[in-house]
């Protein structure tokens, strides 16, 4: 039984526009204050998810999971730093000893680190893209803090 498909409609060029400057704009505010804090960019989709959620759906939809997203990212890079801080506290008190095995970690750790840049720039991008051209984007990695209502 073939059901009847409905052809989509794009949401209006304004509302891809908001959500895709929303995204660049969470982006490069993140860039300048600090690329892993992740703070910077929740507050460009917080503020665009408050002034624009009961009047467009399609950018509170984005808003939110940008919000997600840099909240989500802010706590993986804090769990990189206290990871980091616990691996030199163990070469520390162990009087250089530990490094046979805190060196490897940390080496890991940095790579951990510079996977979780690569996999928040490249994400945002493509999330704004996605917004431009009308389709929805769920971010990887991503814990939901904000569910839909």
């Amino acid at each position: 039984m073939q059901t009847a498909s409905f052809p989509q409609t794009l949401p209006a060029s304004e509302s891809r526009n908001w959500a895709a400057a929303m995204h660049i704009g969470a982006l490069v505010l993140a860039l300048l204050t600090s690329w892993m804090s992740g703070l910077a960019g929740a507050l460009v989709a917080g503020a665009v998810y408050l002034a624009k959620r009961d009047e467009d759906a399609f950018v509170a939809e984005h808003a939110r999971e940008a919000l997600n997203f840099h909240l989500s990212m802010c706590l993986y890079a804090c769990a990189i730093v206290v990871t980091g801080i616990v691996l030199l506290g163990a070469t520390v008190l162990t009087l250089g000893i530990g490094a046979i095995v805190t060196v490897p970690a940390g080496l890991l750790l940095g790579a951990a680190a510079c996977g979780l840049a690569l996999l928040w720039l490249v994400s945002s991008i493509v999330a704004a893209v996605r917004a431009l051209n009308g389709e929805h984007y769920e971010h990887p990695l991503t814990i939901r803090f904000f569910g839909r209502r």
